[in-house]
């Protein structure tokens, strides 16, 4: 069972097969939103998702990032990413005709905590070049 299906641009379907969710700035006890912080966490969620997916390619799905104020404090502009970090495992058709399947683990930032699904999900996430990105694998 998938909990949830994306047709991508490129009119693939590609199924979730497991989604966990943790928040963007959950245990950030000091300071605030900034480009510096940010970027760790973005490439820890790419880290943790490499970590926890080692046989499997993934991809990280750059974020938006907002700019809510324009003072700057102690550690630059304060710059917002969405507040859900996301790591997804997808499948979908072979690749090659030969094989059974092919996979790809994604690592996103999204606005909610509600699983992607159909045309609502987030178009960054719909536009995957999977046929780049993803590998076959056999039963």
């Amino acid at each position: 069972m998938s909990l949830g299906h994306i047709v991508l641009l490129s009119g693939r379907s590609i199924r979730l097969a497991e989604l966990r969710m943790s928040s963007t700035y959950g245990g950030m006890l000091e300071g605030y939103p900034c480009k510096r912080i940010n970027d760790m966490k973005v490439s820890s969620l790419q880290r943790q998702a490499e970590r926890a997916f080692p046989s499997t390619p993934v991809h990280l799905v750059e974020p938006s990032r907002e700019y809510p104020d324009e003072t700057a404090g102690a550690f630059g502009p304060v710059e917002v990413l969405p507040s859900v970090a996301c790591v997804g495992v997808f499948g979908s058709t072979a690749l090659d005709p030969a094989m059974d399947g092919s996979t790809l683990v994604v690592a996103w930032f999204q606005a909610a905590p509600e699983v992607p699904a159909g045309e609502d999900a987030d178009l960054a996430l719909r536009s995957i070049h999977w046929e780049e990105l993803a590998h076959d694998y056999e039963l």
